[in-house]
């Protein structure tokens, strides 16, 4: 990747700090990864809700959203995933300057590509959570028909069934999204925020 030249990064005046104070929580990205309808989308909205409903300042990026317009120009390869949450990584790293809690839902199936996500943040700025559903569950939910025309080959490079998913080996939150409701997964969630102290017991 060609790197800009001749710039130099301008100092705002009005901090991330500043912001978080007014805002009364700090800033953060929640990183949610997983299969394909293993319901990540699914949490991370009603997390939103959740935490909206608490006076806090959220967005919620989604994959599907993303490549409509950031990411239109890219396909599903490993390189292009790769370039796709490179460009997600570095919006979300200028979202959490405006002092606003960024929730993503992206399968992000390889290790080395969230760890490459996680790199671009201080320590704690960055929280993976896992959203644990077996293959078959997700394969029965199958929400867009994707899985059966993945099994058809219709799809290439379909993760879980033609392209590998590499589970998080210590996620800072793993949620059962195979087995247990969404609103016990949004608990989850809310209580590992309280516990870090990203939002007021």
């Amino acid at each position: 990747m060609k790197k800009s030249s001749n710039v130099v990064w301008h100092k705002p005046t009005i901090s991330r700090e500043d912001r978080e104070q007014r805002n009364g929580h700090k800033s953060l990205v929640l990183w949610f990864t997983g299969l394909s309808a293993s319901g990540k989308s699914t949490l991370a909205h009603a997390v939103e809700d959740r935490l909206h409903h608490m006076g806090c300042h959220t967005f919620v990026m989604d994959g599907d959203n993303v490549r409509h317009g950031l990411c239109s120009d890219l396909g599903f390869s490993l390189e292009d995933r790769e370039e796709n949450l490179r460009r997600v990584g570095e919006v979300a790293k200028l979202m959490i300057e405006t002092g606003v809690m960024v929730l993503t839902a992206f399968i992000s199936p390889l290790r080395r590509d969230r760890e490459r996500v996680r790199s671009l943040f201080p320590h704690g700025d960055f929280l993976e959570i896992y959203c644990d559903a077996d293959l078959s569950v997700c394969e029965s939910r199958d929400p867009k028909g994707l899985y059966k025309r993945a099994r058809a080959g219709e799809i290439p490079d379909f993760t879980g069934i033609s392209s590998p998913y590499e589970a998080p080996i210590n996620p800072e939150l793993r949620c059962p999204t195979g087995t247990e409701s969404v609103e016990a997964n949004v608990d989850r969630v809310v209580a590992m925020l309280r516990a870090r102290g990203v939002i007021a017991e």
